[in-house]
């Protein structure tokens, strides 16, 4: 038996795991676009995935403990959102700090810079907002340096300095991904640079 549009999208959406968040254009080219959206349509009525904004969805899982669906996470809906739109985008610092767990502060706004038009969305009672700048340190490439990049820069030289912190940020990576992310960020500041090899050092053990 041929298998329909509507199951092959619920199959990749299963495999992708609970909290994966989605538009129409990641089932591209694979299927047609008039066949993806009555499909996402039809799993949103059944109760199989969960609309967050008009064209974007979730896969929700529940939670036993709050009883109830657990909300989108925002940075997956930003990326989702980027995708969709052929947008590259980063996280401004403070929320690239809270990212890394080196904020103990839940925004109620979550900002990213973006190469697309401003936009702001309300989801639930959190706003996720795209502000268009020129991104020099786009061309870098690793989401994972980006992070590190933007809460360095937002927390500033003095404290991003502090030797208790540097600890505390090398935590956040492996080894290897360390490596990886020094290799990437030779284009920033000399400072930033310089904490960012500390880090990498510290988890080398």
């Amino acid at each position: 038996m041929k298998e329909t549009a509507k199951n092959r999208i619920l199959s990749r959406i299963y495999g992708r795991g609970k909290g994966w968040v989605f538009s129409a254009v990641d089932f591209l080219p694979d299927l047609k676009r008039w066949e993806i959206d009555r499909s996402l349509t039809d799993l949103a009525k059944e109760g199989k995935i969960a609309r967050i904004l008009p064209g974007l969805y979730y896969y929700p899982s529940y939670s036993a403990l709050l009883q109830e669906i657990v909300a989108p996470d925002i940075q997956r809906v930003a990326y989702a959102l980027a995708r969709k739109y052929n947008w590259a985008i980063f996280p401004e610092g403070n929320t690239a700090l809270n990212y890394l767990n080196l904020s103990t502060q839940v925004p109620a706004r979550y900002i990213f810079i973006s190469s697309g038009s401003p936009r702001k969305y309300k989801i639930g009672n959190t706003t996720l907002e795209f502000r268009h700048r020129m991104l020099r340190e786009s061309v870098i490439g690793n989401e994972q340096a980006n992070l590190v990049i933007q809460a360095l820069k937002s927390l500033g030289k003095i404290h991003a300095s502090e030797p208790d912190f540097i600890k505390t940020l090398a935590k956040r990576f492996t080894a290897a991904e360390w490596v990886k992310i020094e290799k990437s960020s030779h284009k920033v500041a000399g400072w930033v640079v310089d904490i960012i090899r500390k880090a990498k050092e510290i988890a080398n053990g």
